[in-house]
């Protein structure tokens, strides 16, 4: 299983402005599952490579984060997380997430000591709840309606 190890960095104004261009221009240019052929230009040497449809929506996707200003960190779905990397996903405390686990909302494992969320579990973990949210809230806005609020 592997690792979660990479790091998040903010965009600058500059990367921001490059990046929402160049999503634009690679989105304009993306078909529904057709490949992609790209020119690489280094100095006085060139190379095409093909990117495979997929990619190049996660790719659009990710400049697209980037130019509204946010950081981006791209995650295998397999990837395994610290306690302290999963409760800052979901934006909650450690001792949070660790109840979330002992309550068997989030499965985890154990290894030694330490316990290991897969980020799949993690994110279905997250789906649930925002649904569930969002089904509250919409009683809560019929409620109002009904109330004449």
């Amino acid at each position: 299983m592997s690792q979660l190890t990479s790091v998040s960095v903010l965009p600058s104004e500059a990367d921001a402005a490059l990046a929402k261009e160049t999503s634009r221009v690679l989105g304009s240019h993306l078909g529904d599952d057709e490949q992609m052929r790209l020119r690489i230009l280094d100095g006085s040497s060139s190379e095409t490579v093909r990117l495979p449809a997929a990619a190049v929506r996660l790719l659009v996707r990710i400049l697209e984060e980037m130019a509204r200003g946010n950081a981006v960190t791209v995650i295998p779905v397999h990837a395994e997380l610290t306690t302290q990397e999963a409760a800052d996903t979901l934006n909650i405390s450690r001792p949070s997430l660790i109840q979330l686990l002992e309550d068997g909302k989030i499965d985890y494992r154990r290894v030694g000591t330490h316990r290991r969320v897969r980020f799949d579990a993690l994110m279905r973990y997250k789906r649930q709840a925002d649904a569930a949210r969002r089904a509250v809230l919409a009683e809560l806005a019929a409620y109002d309606q009904e109330l004449g609020i």
